[in-house]
């Protein structure tokens, strides 16, 4: 196949008689399962070296999945009419509390209901072209089932300087996170270099070989016996660090379909909400921070360890 990627990973012992599409999205988190299922009838996935063609055949622990996966078409996306909770807007920048859920932008296979599709509506031509018509006005990303809130840029000079400032670690970023396993210290840093995990090339490890550094401070909220909860406050920002940072040191993040384990209180979807941001506004210069509010659903399972 001209223009695609090509990724394996081996089945871990979670994953025994799950379904081959279910697995493949899980890993896959940006790209829709449908398109998965159309990979998958299209030969495009290969389990043990053998092509299938069937999206509910069960894996098995330690068999060795291949899918390859056309790159992204440059191509024009939609604006759609998808509420946005607007924390703050000027000129300049526009502050947004993104749902779990959402996509932050369009990716092969997930072209539509992603927060760029919502930031077109509402913006119209107003967002930052820096980045392309994938990813209009996006400075920063959270990942798809971590809820919070971001920073998009409406103009290039907001983008650029939006960008340093995430460049040199001076944004302020800080998180809750509901994570297994009780504490013996009340606050500490992981300092750990994070890349691709060489046997599964979908996920990220802390490694000392092709990564970069990546450091996590985190101190503790509220115990609750066998889970905990705590905020984390990034220096820097590689992919997925909080997930895998916290897993490194035997703390998974609650319901991480990908870094996490079985017992996740009933949860879809990690239980990790980016509460704060700050940063310089790039025009006035003035800092300027930003908190919103646990989503409801984080909330109640709280509720309920208290009681």
């Amino acid at each position: 196949m001209e223009n695609s990627n090509r990724y394996n990973f081996t089945v871990e012992e979670s994953f025994e008689s799950a379904r081959l599409d279910l697995v493949l999205s899980l890993h896959l988190e940006e790209t829709s399962r449908n398109y998965i299922q159309k990979l998958i009838e299209g030969g495009n996935v290969k389990v043990n070296g053998k092509t299938v063609l069937k999206k509910n055949v069960k894996v098995t622990s330690g068999q060795e999945i291949e899918i390859e996966i056309p790159e992204a078409r440059e191509l024009d996306i939609e604006a759609e009419d998808i509420p946005l909770d607007i924390v703050y807007e000027d000129n300049d920048v526009i502050v947004v509390n993104k749902p779990k859920g959402m996509v932050v932008h369009p990716a092969v296979g997930n072209y539509t209901g992603t927060l760029v599709n919502a930031l077109m509506f509402h913006e119209k031509d107003n967002l930052s072209s820096i980045n392309g018509v994938i990813r209009p006005g996006i400075v920063h990303r959270i990942d798809k089932d971590t809820s919070g809130i971001l920073v998009v840029a409406k103009n290039d000079i907001a983008h650029e300087g939006l960008s340093a400032q995430l460049k040199d670690h001076s944004m302020t970023r800080v998180y809750t996170a509901l994570v297994h396993n009780g504490f013996s210290e009340d606050e500490g840093t992981i300092d750990k270099p994070i890349g691709r995990d060489p046997k599964d090339r979908m996920r990220y490890t802390v490694t000392p070989v092709n990564s970069k550094n990546a450091v996590t401070h985190f101190r503790i909220i509220e115990r609750f016996g066998q889970y905990t909860l705590i905020q984390c406050r990034l220096e820097t920002g590689r992919t997925h660090q909080i997930r895998v940072h916290m897993k490194s040191v035997n703390h998974p993040i609650v319901g991480d379909p990908v870094y996490g384990i079985k017992d996740n209180l009933g949860i879809k979807g990690q239980l990790l909400h980016a509460g704060t941001l700050g940063f310089v506004h790039p025009v006035s210069g003035e800092y300027m921070e930003f908190s919103v509010p646990l989503p409801e659903e984080f909330s109640r399972v709280l509720e309920k360890l208290r009681k």
